[in-house]
């Protein structure tokens, strides 16, 4: 089963904190210096805030799988739908080590795929280099560059549009 993934950055983690926990009913499963989680049942999402990023307000979507089957699943229907997909295999992010692809939406907006594989003690951490390799990127993470890009993740993946821009909502 997927459960619906939000990540959030917010400027104040403690009143945020009080904040969703209230509204959710629900004490955050995991609370950092620089971010928390709720893994919540009714409705199935895993929330997460950090303090880690630029611009305030929901960073990214995605879905989250419970199994490495539902990721290639949704890998399959990504890459059908002719979706510009990065795909970062296993990664750290956010407190664990995932599998995981990123697809951005005609408006721009990140969706993150991912399948946690375990816990770790720091937000992201590199990946030691393998011979004729380098490290992975750390900035590949759920983390706002310093320098102001485009709205949405991943970066660099092109987003067209097939419908001409309207100047009405």
């Amino acid at each position: 089963m997927k459960r619906f993934h939000v990540h959030a950055h917010v400027e104040d983690l403690p009143t945020s904190i009080a904040f969703h926990s209230k509204m959710f009913g629900a004490e955050p499963i995991r609370v950092e210096s620089d971010y928390a989680k709720w893994m919540l049942e009714d409705p199935r999402i895993n929330f997460a805030i950090s303090t880690r990023g630029g611009t305030l307000g929901v960073d990214h979507l995605g879905i989250q799988t419970d199994s490495a089957e539902e990721l290639a699943e949704l890998k399959a229907r990504a890459e059908a739908a002719d979706m510009a997909l990065q795909d970062e295999g296993e990664t750290t992010c956010c407190y664990a080590r995932s599998e995981k692809h990123w697809v951005t939406d005609p408006q721009g907006i990140a969706w993150e795929h991912f399948h946690t594989l375990a816990d770790i003690p720091v937000f992201s951490q590199k990946a030691p280099a393998t011979a004729g390799t380098a490290a992975p990127d750390a900035s590949a993470c759920c983390v706002t560059p310093a320098t102001p890009k485009p709205r949405g993740k991943p970066i660099g993946i092109a987003v067209t549009a097939d419908k001409p821009a309207s100047s009405c909502c």
